[in-house]
C-alpha cells in the first residue's frame, strides 16, 4: 500500500485581506490551516473555513510559545500595518525555531529588516500574492501560475525523478493528473509543441494547463 501523503499544516498570522487569502486558498487545497489573530471578530469569521483559529496577540512571545508553531511545516506572518509588531513577531518566532518563516512586508525597508531577521521569503501585500503564496507552499515543484479562470490555471512546473525517463505518451499527464502539457524547457530549448515521444528529464520545466486541484495534485507527484 501507497504511504499517505503528508498533509501541510501551516500557521498564518493575520487575517487581514491577505492573511485570509492565503488561509481560505490553503484550505482549498487540503492543508491544516491554524488562523490566528488578535481581532476576534476576524478569527470568528474564518472559523468554520480553517482547521483551527484562535484569538492571540502575535507579539506576545508567551501566547505565541502555547500553539506549536516549530512543529508547523510554515509560518505566514501576514501582518504589516504596524512595522514595528511585524519585526518583533518575526522575531519571536525564528527564535522559537520555526524553520520556513514567510512574511508579508509593506516597504522595501520593511522588506530588509524581515530578511535580517532570518525571514525565508517577503512577499508584498495584494490578494493575488496570498493566493500565489498558497499555491507556492503546496509544492515545491510547482514554480509559477497564471490564472485563467477561477478552477482552470496555466502553471509552470519542475520534473522530478518520477517522470525521469519517460515520454510524454508514457507518462501519460492528462489521463492520470488532468493536466494537458503546453510546452517543456529543457535547459535554454523550449519546445512549444511537444510530441508523444519527447522524453522528459528530471529538471525539465513543464508548462501545464489544468484545474486548480488537478495541477496542485501533478505538482506533489511528478
Amino acid at each position: 500500500m501507497a504511504n499517505k501523503k503528508k498533509v501541510l499544516q501551516v500557521a498564518v498570522i493575520g487575517l487581514g485581506r491577505f492573511g485570509q487569502s492565503v488561509a481560505k486558498t490553503l484550505t482549498e487545497l487540503g492543508c491544516d490551516v491554524l488562523a490566528i489573530d488578535s481581532d476576534m471578530k476576524r478569527v470568528e469569521a474564518i472559523a468554520k473555513i480553517v482547521t483551527h483559529a484562535v484569538q492571540v496577540d502575535a507579539t506576545d512571545e508567551e501566547s505565541l510559545k502555547t500553539l506549536g508553531l516549530p512543529n508547523f511545516d510554515a509560518v505566514v506572518l501576514a501582518t504589516g500595518k504596524y512595522i514595528q509588531d511585524s519585526i518583533l513577531s518575526a522575531l519571536i518566532i525564528k527564535e522559537m525555531g520555526v524553520e520556513q518563516v514567510i512574511a508579508k512586508a509593506s516597504s522595501a525597508l520593511h522588506k530588509k529588516a524581515l530578511e535580517k531577521i532570518g525571514v525565508n521569503k517577503v512577499v508584498y501585500p495584494e490578494r493575488d500574492s496570498g493566493i500565489k503564496l498558497a499555491h507556492s507552499l503546496m509544492s515545491m515543484n510547482l514554480v509559477e501560475y497564471l490564472e485563467i479562470t477561477a478552477e482552470y490555471q496555466v502553471a509552470e512546473i519542475i520534473i522530478q525523478d518520477r517522470f525521469h525517463g519517460k515520454t510524454i505518451k508514457e507518462a501519460d499527464l492528462r489521463n492520470r493528473y488532468g493536466v494537458n502539457v503546453l510546452a517543456i524547457r529543457q535547459g535554454e530549448k523550449l519546445n512549444v509543441i511537444p510530441q508523444a515521444d519527447d522524453v522528459l528529464h528530471k529538471g525539465d520545466m513543464l508548462v501545464v494547463l489544468g484545474s486548480n486541484k488537478d495541477l496542485i495534485h501533478f505538482s506533489q507527484n511528478c
